[in-house]
């Protein structure tokens, strides 16, 4: 029987380094993803994503299981440290930061991935939130409620309308080379 993320939980935190261990490699990938999809920046996304994994285990940080799931946490102080890091303005998607030979990063340097990127990172953050576990992430929107701690009546309805924004912004782009948006 594969253990809960709480077991594992409970078990790191009384010194268990298997279960971080485990935690780690049950999570980190995923988490990974996210923090390249809000923040454009491979280098970044490494950064943050072990870095939730050090405030996890550090004696300072409690998660609260009454509060929501350990994933949910997870994806929140994602979330929390890269809003961190742009208003510091600590990072933009630049080329030479990104990894050599990463496809993905290859790809947000088209003109039209990049600008994609930017309308996201315009987006309110609720909206945002929704669209990228949606989307980018294909959470189901049960997941993704779960994770945001909303109703996924809530999910359906911020996604819809991130969809409406992001089309709008990006309209100008989409039309073919030449033609008018008149």
């Amino acid at each position: 029987m594969v253990p809960s993320d709480q077991a594992l939980y409970d078990r790191m935190r009384k010194g268990d380094q298997e279960a971080f261990a485990a935690l780690y490699e049950r999570h980190e990938p995923a988490l990974f993803r996210y923090a390249l999809h809000l923040s454009g920046n491979h280098f970044v996304a490494e950064e943050v994503a072990h870095e939730v994994f050090l405030h996890l285990a550090g004696s300072y940080i409690r998660f609260d299981a009454k509060r929501g799931s350990l994933e949910g946490y997870l994806y929140g102080m994602i979330r929390n440290l890269v809003r961190v890091l742009w208003r510091k303005r600590a990072f933009e998607p630049k080329e030479e930061q990104t990894a050599p030979g990463d496809v993905l990063g290859d790809l947000i340097h088209d003109e039209r991935t990049a600008a994609l990127y930017a309308a996201l990172r315009e987006l309110p953050d609720h909206y945002r939130d929704a669209i990228m576990l949606c989307e980018l992430e294909e959470k189901s929107y049960e997941d993704a409620a779960r994770l945001l701690d909303c109703p996924v009546g809530t999910i359906r309805s911020r996604v819809h309308r991130a969809r409406i924004l992001l089309a709008a912004r990006l309209r100008p782009l989409m039309a073919p080379a030449g033609v008018s948006g008149r």
